[in-house]
This record gives structure tokens, sequence and C-alpha cells, in this order.
């Protein structure tokens, strides 16, 4: 009875897991056999014959027949009078073949026999979806939320294996509820104890990268090269795209007529606003065409510090900068160089960081921030304006304004 309550446990993992029948009967194997090394100290010399379909399951204990009185190792040995109660022929010398019940390894054994067994299997189940996600890292993946927390939302595919997208992963614009599909790719995969831990990310330029390959059929073809994607979750993104086939225009072909081939991607990412830019080796054509949608007069470059100086039109300087930096600072990520925007006819402007002994530092690093490191470009501005466009307070501002007036404008 035993022997079948174990086995029906067997069949039931047999059942719910993707597990092969070789697999199974190897791991109830080895549990019975570390149950045989704790109660008799060596499985050497125990035969166990298992048939998962059936029920059925033997354990056969074999010793050699000595005379009585001479057993030195009583799992290797039985006494001649021992041995001929199960079989009145038996000789010294002898094999003798015992069938050992699972009853007589004791209930607390059976009970731990049984919890081992399904360790064993779990264990394995772990390992294999392990293995499965770790193939799928940084591929885009579907999954239903299940459940909400504060600091994460927890997924479940159709499989059921949990995976975990945390706050920081999201875009600042997403709201899931309960039942919901939600897309992202496999960031990492790791094993925390025996358990994996699935992490999806929407915030990784990966993410992006991988819709285009999904929604624009010459990248996925390969007719389309994604050369780099740099992006503020949610704000704004810049993906430099490149065809290695002239008659093909990567831009337009990502975009497509009226913006009809990226709109899917904008409204998957919450409406981030995507800049596609032709890539080139041309260093300073890049720079420009990162910059956009603001039109650079002239640009100096600094190869040796990875530094560009850009002139721009005072109409153009606000468009080069972008809402809150996010342009300028997409475009220095994009390109890898450092870009300093100066305004045509701003000769006599000032540095800001030329009034560090009347201004704060941090106050001067959070105007830099935001593309403002001169006294015009801040005294152009609207006063509402630099209040949105820096973490300021408008105290703060118009005393900066005040300095700047009474030093620069005397």
């Amino acid at each position: 009875m035993e022997n079948i309550a174990l086995i029906d446990s067997f069949s039931e993992f047999k059942d719910d897991k993707s597990i092969d029948r070789v697999t199974l009967m190897a791991i109830l194997e080895d549990v019975l056999r570390n149950a045989l090394k704790k109660k008799y100290g060596d499985d050497d010399n125990f035969d166990i014959i298992i048939n998962p379909d059936k029920g059925d399951l033997e354990i056969w204990r074999n010793r050699i027949v000595v005379a009585d009185g001479e057993v030195e190792e009583p799992n290797q040995e039985i006494e001649l009078s021992e041995a001929q109660k199960i079989e009145p022929d038996f000789e010294v010398g002898e094999d003798v073949a015992e069938e050992v019940k699972l009853i007589d390894l004791g209930r607390r054994s059976i009970l731990a026999l049984r919890q081992n067994l399904i360790s064993k299997i779990h264990e394995h189940d772990n390992t294999n979806i392990y293995k499965q996600f770790k193939e799928l890292e940084g591929e885009i993946y579907t999954a239903e939320v299940h459940h909400i927390r504060h600091r994460a939302i927890i997924l479940l595919d159709d499989e059921g294996n949990e995976i975990i997208l945390p706050k920081d992963k999201q875009i600042p614009s997403d709201f899931f509820r309960k039942g919901e599909n939600v897309r992202g790719i496999i960031e990492s995969v790791d094993l925390k104890g025996s358990k994996p831990a699935i992490v999806m990310s929407r915030t990784s330029p990966l993410f992006l990268e991988k819709l285009f390959e999904q929604e624009i059929p010459e990248v996925f073809d390969g007719l389309i090269t994604v050369k780099k994607v740099v992006r503020i979750p949610g704000e704004k993104a810049k993906v430099a795209v490149d065809s290695y086939d002239d008659r093909i225009d990567p831009v337009g072909a990502c975009v497509g007529m009226k913006g009809s081939r990226i709109h899917g991607i904008v409204r998957e990412l919450g409406n981030e606003n995507i800049d596609v830019i032709n890539f080139t080796t041309n260093v300073q054509l890049f720079v420009t065409r990162a910059l956009s949608p603001a039109r650079v007069t002239s640009l100096k470059l600094d190869e040796e510090n990875m530094r560009a100086e850009v002139l721009l039109k005072p109409e153009e300087v606000s468009k080069a900068i972008g809402r809150g930096g996010h342009n300028i600072r997409l475009a220095g990520q994009l390109t890898g160089y450092e870009i300093d925007v100066f305004r045509e006819g701003a000769e006599e402007d000032v540095e800001l960081k030329e009034f560090s002994d009347e201004i704060e530092g941090w106050v001067i690093a959070e105007f830099s921030k935001a593309g403002l490191d001169t006294a015009k470009s801040i005294l152009e501005q609207d006063v509402n304006d630099l209040v949105k466009r820096t973490d300021l307070e408008e105290e703060t501002i118009l005393d900066v304004i005040r300095i700047l007036r009474e030093e620069f404008e005397e």
C-alpha cells in the first residue's frame, strides 16, 4: 500500500510537469537510495525496480549467507538460520535476495521520503524553467498581471511561471489591472536558492529595439539595422538606424506613412516621443542629426575629449535642449559626445560658472542639466518656463536672475 501511495504522488508530477519518464525514474531511485543509505548505511547491495505506469515498486536487498554467529556486516551478510527462514535449502556462501517493503523503513522515513521526492521534482522543474528563460534573456515576452504590489507587479505566463516586473522597470505612465497582458523583455534570470527569479523590463533600450524588430518587417528581415537606442522611458527616445541597401530609406521605412508604422510602438511605450535618425560614421553629421529637430548652424568637434560645440540660432536653442533637457541629453548618449550649445550673436555672453562666488554650485548644476549654462540663456527665458525645466524653486530662480542682471548687464 505504501509503495502504491508513493507511486501515486510520483504520477501526479508526471502528469502535471513536463518531465520525461527516464528522468522521473532516476529521481525516484535517487530518493529511495538516499533513504536506504540512511537506514542501512549503504545502498550498493540493493536493487530497485520501478514501473511508474503500473504503480509497481520493488526493493531487493542482496546478502551473502554466513554461518550463524559469524555476521560482521549485517547489511551485507545474513546468518544461515535467518536465510533458511526465507528459503530452507540455502547454504553458506550463497546469495540471498530479500524484498524490502517501504513500511520496513518506518512511517517517518516514508513521509520524509515523499517530501524529498516532491522537493527533487520541484528542483528539477525549477532548473528547467531557469534554462528555458535564460535562453529568452533579451527577448520580448508577454504575461498576465496576477498580483499588483507596491514595488512590483507579479505576472504569470500561460504555463504558470512567475515573472516579476519591478516598479523601476515600468514606464512612469504604466497602469495595469489584474488580468491584463503585459509586454516587456526578459531582462535577467537568476537562481535564488533553487527557485528562478525572472525579471521583466519595459524601460530597457533593448525593449524598444526588439519592438522595432517585431513591428517593422525590414528590421526583422535584416534589411534595416538598429545601430543604437537611447531613451528616457515614457518621455523621449532616439533610435539610430542604417541600411546596407541604398534603395531603402531606413528612417522612412521605420516611421511609415504619417507615422503609421511607429505608431504602435509609441502607444506601447506610453506615447514616448521617438526620433528615428539615419546613422552615419561621419561624426559631425551624426551629432547634427542627433540634435533633431533643431537645425544646427555650425559645429566644432574635439574628438580627443569627445566634446562638440554647437552653434545655433536663438530660436533653435530650446529645440536642441528639449523639455527638461531630454533632447540634448539623449543626443549626447547616442553619439557619445558631450554637447555644448552656443547661440549665434552671444559673443558677449558669460558662462554661468563665472558667477560661482554668488550662485551655489548645485544651483548652477541644476541649470546646466537643462542646458542653461550661460547668463543670457537664463535671462532670455520666462520664469515659469525655468521652473518647469528645472527642479529649482521660483524664489531661487528669481535670486539668480537678480544676480545675473546686476553683474552681467551693468
